[in-house]
């Protein structure tokens, strides 16, 4: 089943004139991005690689220019605050969180650089391993964390010495535009582009000959899509593709201790994150107490606008992705699954559908199964520690995971056992800029974050020399 992320892109455009781009809290237009033509971008793609030659040779000027982007993107914090929420719905507490994680991860990747390494194996030369970088980079952004996942993609490219074309999503371009704008006025020129438009312009820049390395968050299949169309040409593929993150909770769990944070790890950006967690595991005697800790905090929070400061829920980013989530609740609800709490989306504009906790789920159920990205969350019990493990596993998904309990020795057990690139003890989905990310099965190929995702937009290059008499 497709992960919802990169949904807008199949609708195509002749390109080369504009395209609406609507806010997601009315249902309304608001704005126009350039709708760009495929064929244009050999001409991005060129001004990249020419850019390059010069943007390599230095890293000190490079760790230099990072930091000053760093500084712009905090010095124009509220306006892109205000233009994330307008095109993608989330609170503007969010969106402010987000335009800092963008900040910070340009400033911590002006700190790295690569280490150059001599091997001594006993033979009578001197072996030295370097680093090069690749060329120009495209970096194909989904809509739920435009500026963030964006910053994921370039920071650590271009503290590589690699030059970057960032494609944002159709859904959520505006505030990708102003961030590429600002960095562009304290970055040589052409080392960073912003392109907009609809398809085919992505599957243009993923198979285009002039770009080495093509990282992308989305969908399994459309990641699948872009594997294909970057092996034309052999460039390095970086795929986050989609999760559907188990958490199981033992049965020495506290249940009001940690209601909040089960809550806000499956609700947080109205559910549209791809570690969310999206299905939960509970022992059968304390499904009752978890359904309603959790049913309770649904019905009372402060669902509305994003610019409502008192909003800690916002819509859905899309029309697409409400009526996906509608007709996944609806078949589980006709399936015999009971909502504890929504159900339903709500009425009035926009794509706002009511923060969803559902009981009595079938195990089998496409909601359970697959990947909903929106605010429901099924709550499923279990008798056997084993048999939920096994469950929680029993996806072609493997990108994160969580185990909640009172014993930490117990629960971290547990969580080796889990199936999943990154597995949390009583919290779930917080990153550091410093670990690696990244998923198992089809989740994902490739790895982003730290030191990792640094050396993902290099090649190792050995230079060997005899050793002196």
């Amino acid at each position: 089943m497709p992960t919802p992320e990169t949904e807008p892109e199949r609708a195509p455009g002749p390109g080369g004139g504009r395209f609406a781009v609507v806010d997601p809290a009315t249902g309304e237009a608001f704005d126009e991005a350039p709708d760009m033509r495929p064929d244009d971008l050999d001409a991005v793609i060129g001004r990249a690689h020419r850019a390059w030659s010069g943007w390599r040779a230095d890293p000190a000027a490079r760790s230099i220019a990072l930091r000053a982007a760093a500084d712009a993107v905090e010095e124009a914090g509220d306006d892109l605050t205000r233009l994330l929420t307008r095109e993608q719905g989330k609170p503007l507490s969010e969106s402010s969180t987000e335009v800092a994680r963008t900040s910070a991860r340009l400033r911590h990747f002006a700190d790295l650089t690569p280490r150059t390494r001599t091997i001594d194996d006993g033979r009578p030369v001197h072996s030295e391993i370097r680093w090069r970088s690749l060329g120009p980079v495209a970096a194909i952004v989904p809509w739920n964390f435009p500026l963030q996942l964006a910053a994921a993609k370039f920071a650590p490219a271009l503290a590589a010495g690699n030059t970057v074309v960032v494609k944002p999503s159709p859904y959520t371009p505006l505030a990708t535009r102003m961030l590429g704008s600002l960095l562009a006025a304290v970055l040589p020129e052409d080392v960073l582009t912003v392109v907009t438009g609809r398809e085919p312009l992505g599957a243009r820049l993923a198979s285009h000959p002039g770009i080495r390395h093509v990282t992308f968050t989305g969908s399994v299949s459309t990641g699948r899509e872009v594997a294909r169309a970057a092996s034309a040409s052999l460039a390095r593929v970086t795929l986050e593709l989609g999760g559907n993150d188990a958490a199981l909770l033992l049965d020495d769990a506290d249940v009001e201790k940690i209601a909040d944070r089960l809550f806000w790890a499956a609700f947080r950006n109205c559910g549209q994150v791809c570690m969310a967690v999206k299905r939960l595991y509970v022992p059968a005697r304390l499904h009752a107490d978890v359904v309603e800790a959790l049913a309770q905090r649904a019905k009372t929070v402060a669902v509305g606008p994003g610019l409502d400061p008192a909003t800690q829920l916002g819509p859905l980013n899309n029309a697409a992705q409400l009526a996906r989530v509608e007709r996944l609740t609806r078949q589980a609800l006709a399936d015999g699954a009971r909502a504890a709490a929504g159900g339903h989306r709500q009425d009035g504009p926009g794509y706002f559908f009511a923060p969803t906790v559902l009981a009595d789920v079938p195990p089998d159920s496409p909601v359970v199964t697959g990947e909903q990205f929106g605010p429901v969350l099924p709550v499923l019990p279990y008798r056997s520690l084993d048999a939920a493990v096994d469950a929680a596993n029993g996806t072609g998904f493997g990108l994160g995971g969580s185990v909640w309990g009172t014993d930490l020795d117990r629960a971290e057990a547990v969580a080796e056992r889990l199936e999943c690139g990154t597995a949390w003890v009583n919290h779930h989905a917080e990153l550091s800029l410093a670990q690696p990310f990244a998923g198992v099965k089809d989740s994902g190929v490739g790895v982003a974050g730290g030191p990792w995702g640094l050396y993902g937009n290099l090649q190792p290059f050995v230079v060997h020399r005899p050793r002196e008499a």
